[in-house]
């Protein structure tokens, strides 16, 4: 059984920043990509961040400059840090994790459970 936990979410000013983890746990063999998707009411899931096992890093365009994914492999761990937080990033978002597990040893992906952000005056 694989977990994906994440937090940080929250309310936070325009201007702001938030920084969200995701740690992966349970019968875990290889992690491959990770990364953060979000998805505002009334829209579709989109990806925002994503970072391979080999250190590539790929943005949506929006976020390019203000956003940056991080990765601890010895914790199983996905960050993202949001700066200068924008009214249109309020989203629910989403870790996501591309991985093998020890028991079936076959690569498919995970999703958390999602953390909400919103920015608000």
């Amino acid at each position: 059984q694989v977990q994906l936990v994440e937090s940080g979410g929250g309310l936070v000013q325009p201007g702001g920043s938030l920084r969200l983890s995701c740690q992966a746990s349970g019968s875990i063999l290889s992690i491959y990509t990770m990364g953060w998707y979000r998805q505002a009411p009334g829209t579709q899931r989109e990806l925002v961040a994503t970072t391979s096992s080999g250190g590539s890093e790929n943005y949506l365009d929006l976020v390019k400059g203000r956003f940056t994914i991080s990765r601890d492999n010895a914790r199983n761990t996905v960050y993202l840090q949001m700066n200068g937080l924008k009214p249109e990033d309020t989203a629910v978002y989403y870790c996501y994790a591309n991985l093998a597990t020890a028991l079936t040893n076959k690569v498919r992906g995970y999703w958390g459970q999602g953390t909400q952000v919103t920015v608000s005056s």
